[in-house]
This record gives structure tokens, C-alpha cells and sequence, in this order.
């Protein structure tokens, strides 16, 4: 007889309300239709694959139990929130990942109501979902909360600044641990040895009794009456005992791939827990695609692949990307330089201090999702005379401000601070572009300020950060490949706070600021040829300024443009403040600064986004025209 095929359930299922109207046992039918699903969108559109895998049972479970939009579910980062869309209404738009006008890479509030908190950084979970559970509470409402997050997410200071809150509040707050071993790199420190040894031995659902479970101590099964007392004295030693004693009851390690033991977890936690609770729940990465689940960062984050092979798609690069360069420069510079160290946070692939960490393992630390600490540690390096180049992503280094301040500037500490993805990054939308590092970082006295106008100019920098010793220097380069230009055999030691003129001409000054530099020499081109003489310089430092060549740029042109790829406040702003402070502006002298707009600019090719922004060729072309009235030319030049 031949089998009839299984009906798809996922056709059946819009919404959780759907999904709750399912028996258990077709549950791992509809988790098989999800991946399948997520695994065709994604291949059409690239982005976060691994983490979504690993979390499909845990997802469908969570909105089979609790009454989702209703009772909250808070994603910590977002990287795993694609079968949450899938099953919330938005299975229609799933291949509009991350593309213009689609669906965000992450959760977000103002696409639906099911995503009660937008993430896209690490570790904001916990005190998001306590925020919300004391307002549940004041508000007498019969609401749960319900926060995901990672192993990785939970190396951050702030996770647990949320956890012994919540635990003094004794809140109404489920705190899910998906512990999968495996964040963007391997998780580091301690709290990654915590969770391996508890996820060593065999699972166990101790529930019956909240202050009783079963646990695993030097490979002998103990089952005993945990109490904080009892565990303080003995030293925090056995599994669960940190939570406990930060308050939380804690149950777990359970299998998060396992329906039969998810289910009656959560619902006991939903029917019985009166104060804040955590579940750790061991799942795997890139689960149930074989591709994902035998590479080294289980398709964390991916292009567009062949889901039968799971090759990925590849372009080949016209030039090497900023990021490799400045890995190679670093290396180089450190072999000929036994003070210079590394520091990444949880990012050494992607700031490229993996390469550093091959060649010199024992002066390259990755601290994990630890911005803060990271900058303060590399404060400390450099009190002691080290050369610490802490690498992080100009959105990252925004959770380290104070330190920044307080413990680098003020101090006058040399900290060398490589800034990655400054300026656009495309699909990760506003949450991930680099826009502030200029702004923030050029208001505080003694900083150098810099940007790579292209691959050469950034191993120029390398080496400058690496000379300079007088206090804290930062360089900024964009994601994404180099405009293909000679790389020297080394960098140059630059002279601080000098620019450089790129091209000369007599009208029009164009005076960028990093990688626009590119698009200003090709906007003097159109310039050059509508009998606007044009200079392009690049400016290299938003602090210290360049006075000499902005006070001769002001002085022989009738027109200084400024063009940057950061926000307003930067170095436009720099530039407006010096010329004002000098009289530079008396003289009729037209000036204009093009910056990234003051808006959260939505996800879509950086070039497109240039574009909107207005900080391309045409676009300075265009100011240009504008500000001298010429606006039929723009007509005829179009």
C-alpha cells in the first residue's frame, strides 16, 4: 500500500493560537517544516542560520505553552528569532530577510506585536524582560515573561547586573539558558567551563520540588536538598548553586530538542513559579542541517547556498577586505613589536585578530561579550607599557563609552582602538552601522581620531597607532572589500593631525573624511568638467584637525565641502567649529558638511544606502550644483 504524504502543518499554523491547537505528538513534524522552511529562505537571502536551527523545538515549545503576544518572549540578540517569525504571522515575508524593505535580521517592535523587545546586541534580555515582568506586576496583570538567551550573551557583566535583580526583586521572570557551546566563537572563561560541567552528565528534570533536584558532582549522582545556605558554605561547588544564590530557582540541564522533556517543563514553570526561575536548556547549533552542523561556526552567519550541498555562494573580491588588511598589518607590525597585544570581544573572525591569535596565541585575548572589560583591560596593558589594540566593531565599542572616558582618555593611556564597520553595513540595518565612533570619540581631549581613506592609508595607520605612545588613538574602516589600490610592503608612521591634498584645483574644495574619498575624486571629475574646479583632500584625523590645510582650502576656494560616513556631531562638525572659532566663515566662503541623516537608516545595500544618505558621487555632485544655483546642469549632467 502506498503511504499517503503527511499533510504540511506549517500551512496550517499563522500564528502561535494556531500552533496551540496542535496535539504534542505533531510537533517534531512541524519543527522538520520549519527548519525546512528556514533553511530555503535563508538560502535565498543569507544571513544568521545556525542559531535559528538550534533553537526550533525550543521556540515551538515556548509559544505552544504560554500565550504569546500576550505573555512576553524576549530573543537575547535576535540571531535565532527566524522560526519565531515564521510562526508569528510573517512566514510570507521570510524570504525579505534582511533585504530592502523586508524583515530585520533580528527581532524588532515596530514589525509585530510578538516582538515585545528590539535586539540586536548581546545581553539586554534579562533586564528587558525584568522591566517588564515589574510592570506586569504593577499592573496586576497575569503576564508572563520569558527571556531567551545564549551561553555566549550570558559572558556579559550586564546579564548578571539583570540576574541579581531580578533575584532581590524576586520577580516573576523565566529566564531560558540555551546553552549550545557555541556563540559567534567557542564562549570563553569561566562561565563557559560552568556551563560544560553542568552539561556534562546526564539531563535531568528535577521539578517536583523546587528546592530539590538531581545533580552531578566529580561524576557521582547526588541527590540532595539544595539550599543557599548549605551551597554558600560549601562554595558555590555544585550545578545551579550561582543561580540559586542569586535567587533564581534553577532547573536543568534539559535536552532542548526534546519535546517530551520541554513540554512538561514549561508548563509546570507556568503554572507554578511564583519568583524568577531558569531553565538551562542544552541545544545544538545548526541542528538538522548537516552542512550547518559540520562546519567550525555551524553557518552562524551565511550568504545565499546551495541547501542540497550547502556551498555558499562566493564573489570573488576585486581587492582584499579592510578588515584582512588590518590583520596583516597587525601581525607584521607585532612580530617586529613584542609589546603589541590583541583584544577582542567574542569577534576574533570578525575584526580579524585571528590571525594575530595564530601567531602570537599568548598575546591575543578574546574577553567574550565584554566590551567594557575589554577596554579597561586594555587600559591596564597600557599602563604597564603593553600596546594594546583593542579591535571592535564601531557598534560594539559604543557599550564601552564610560570606559572609553574614564578609565583610557582621562588617564591618557595609549590604547590603540581599530574601529570595524564604521559607516554603513547594509542588511544588519541601523542596529549594526557604524555612525557615532567619530562623534563620541572626537569630544574627548587628547584622543587621536582617525579614518582610512583606503587599504593603503589603513596599514599606514596600523603602524601609526602602533608608534604613537602619548595617549589613546583610534582608526576607523569599513566593512566589506578595499578600492584596490598598491599596498606598500609597510605603513608609513603619519604625522599626526596632517592631511593630505589629493587633487588640486581652484572652485570647489572637497575635504573627506576616511572612505568617501573614493566617490569625492570621482565627484571632482563631474566637477572638473562642468568648469567647477575642483581640490580633493583627504583630511586623515578629526582630531587633531588639520589647521593648515583648512584654513588654505577656506582661503582659496570659493566653496569647502566636508564629506564623512558618520553621524551629525562628527567630523564636519569639527571642521565648522574651527573655521567659526577662527573667523574662517566672515569671508562669504559657502560651506556644506554631508553626513549620514539623522535617522535610523533602514536595512539595504550600502551602496544604496550611500546613495539615500546623499554622501556618493552624485550626491556631492548634487550639493555642489545646489549651493551654487546650477541646477540645470545637474539636469544635463543626469
Amino acid at each position: 500500500m502506498t503511504q499517503m504524504p503527511q499533510t504540511p502543518l506549517l500551512d496550517q499554523v499563522q500564528y502561535p493560537s494556531d500552533l496551540r491547537k496542535l496535539d504534542d505528538r505533531d510537533l517534531p513534524q512541524l519543527a522538520r517544516e520549519v527548519r525546512d522552511e528556514m533553511i530555503d529562505a535563508v538560502s535565498r537571502t543569507g544571513g544568521h542560520l545556525g542559531a535559528g536551527l538550534g533553537v526550533v523545538e525550543l521556540t515551538i515549545a515556548i509559544h505552544s505553552v504560554f500565550n504569546t503576544p500576550n505573555d512576553r518572549l524576549i530573543f537575547d540578540v535576535g540571531h535565532q528569532c527566524y522560526p519565531h517569525k515564521i510562526l508569528t504571522g510573517r512566514r510570507d515575508r521570510i524570504r525579505t530577510l534582511r533585504q530592502e524593505d523586508g524583515l530585520s535580521g533580528f527581532t524588532r517592535r515596530a514589525e509585530s506585536e510578538y516582538d515585545p523587545f528590539g535586539a540586536a546586541h548581546s545581553s539586554t534580555s534579562i533586564s528587558a524582560g525584568l522591566g517588564m515582568a515589574v510592570a506586569a506586576d504593577l499592573d496586576k496583570t497575569d503576564r508572563r515573561v520569558i527571556a531567551v538567551i545564549g551561553d555566549g550573551a550570558m559572558s556579559a557583566g550586564m546579564a548578571y547586573e539583570a540576574l541579581n535583580n531580578a533575584g532581590a526583586l524576586d520577580a516573576r521572570l523565566i529566564v531560558i539558558l540555551n546553552d549550545n557551546d557555541m556563540s559567534i566563537a567557542p564562549p570563553t572563561g569561566a562561565m563557559s567551563a560552568y556551563l560544560a560541567r553542568l552539561a556534562s552528565g546526564r539531563t535531568y528534570m528535577g521539578f517536583r520540588d523546587f528546592g530539590k533536584k538531581l545533580t552531578a558532582y566529580l561524576g557521582k549522582k547526588v541527590d540532595r536538598a539544595i539550599t543557599r545556605a548549605v551551597e554558600h558554605a560549601r562554595g558555590y561547588v555544585t550545578g545551579g548553586t550561582m543561580f540559586e544564590e542569586m535567587g533564581f530557582y534553577h532547573i536543568g540541564p534539559i535536552d532542548g530538542h526534546s519535546f517530551e522533556h520541554l513540554l512538561p517543563v514549561l508548563r509546570n514553570v507556568r503554572d507554578n513559579a511564583q519568583g524568577p526561575v531558569l531553565i538551562h536548556v542544552v541545544t545544538q547549533k545548526g541542528k538538522g542541517y548537516p552542512p550547518a552542523e559540520a562546519a567550525a561556526d555551524k553557518y552562524h552567519g551565511v550568504n545565499k547556498f546551495d541547501v542540497i550541498t550547502g556551498t555558499q555562494t562566493k564573489v570573488k573580491p576585486n581587492a582584499p577586505s579592510y578588515t584582512s588588511v588590518f590583520a596583516d598589518a597587525l601581525v607584521q607590525e607585532a612580530t617586529l613589536d613584542e609589546k603589541i597585544v590583541g583584544i577582542t570581544a567574542a569577534m576574533p573572525n570578525g575584526t580579524g585578530l585571528d590571525k594575530l591569535q595564530e601567531f602570537f596565541p599568548k598575546r591575543c585575548f578574546d574577553v567574550g561579550i565584554a566590551e567594557q572589560h575589554a577596554v579597561t583591560f586594555a587600559a591596564g596593558l597600557a599602563a604597564e607599557g603593553y600596546k594594546p589594540f583593542a579591535a571592535l566593531y564601531s557598534t560594539f565599542l559604543q557599550r564601552a563609552y564610560d570606559q572609553v572616558v574614564h578609565d583610557v582618555a582621562i588617564q591618557g593611556l595609549p590604547v590603540r582602538f581599530p574601529i570595524d564597520r564604521a559607516g554603513f553595513v547594509g542588511a544588519d540595518g541601523p542596529t549594526h552601522a557604524g555612525s557615532f565612533d567619530t562623534t563620541f570619540l572626537s569630544t574627548l581631549p587628547g584622543f587621536v581620531v582617525m579614518a582610512a581613506a583606503d587599504e593603503a592609508e589603513l596599514k599606514h595607520m596600523v603602524r601609526t597607532a602602533a608608534a604613537y605612545d602619548l595617549g589613546p588613538i583610534s582608526f576607523r574602516y569599513p566593512r566589506g572589500e578595499g578600492v584596490g589600490i598598491e599596498l606598500p610592503e609597510r605603513g608609513l608612521i603619519l604625522e599626526i593631525g596632517k592631511g593630505r591634498v589629493v587633487k588640486q584645483g581652484s572652485k570647489v574644495a572637497l575635504l573627506s573624511f576616511g572612505t568617501r574619498l573614493a566617490d569625492s575624486l570621482a565627484a571632482a571629475e563631474d566637477l572638473d568638467a562642468a568648469g567647477l574646479s575642483t581640490t580633493v583632500a583627504d583630511a586623515r584625523f578629526a582630531k587633531p584637525l588639520d589647521h593648515d590645510l583648512i584654513r588654505q582650502l577656506a582661503a582659496h576656494h570659493e566653496m569647502l565641502i566636508t564629506i564623512e560616513e558618520g553621524s551629525v556631531g562628527g567630523f564636519g562638525s569639527q571642521v565648522m567649529q574651527f573655521l567659526a572659532s577662527e573667523g574662517l566663515l566672515d569671508n562669504g566662503l559657502k560651506i556644506r558638511s554631508l553626513v549620514m541623516p539623522d535617522i535610523w537608516m533602514e536595512q539595504a545595500k550600502p551602496e544604496a544606502m550611500n546613495a539615500k544618505a546623499g554622501i556618493d558621487r552624485a550626491g556631492i555632485v548634487q550639493t555642489v550644483f545646489r549651493a551654487l544655483g546650477r541646477g540645470r546642469i545637474v539636469e544635463a549632467a543626469g
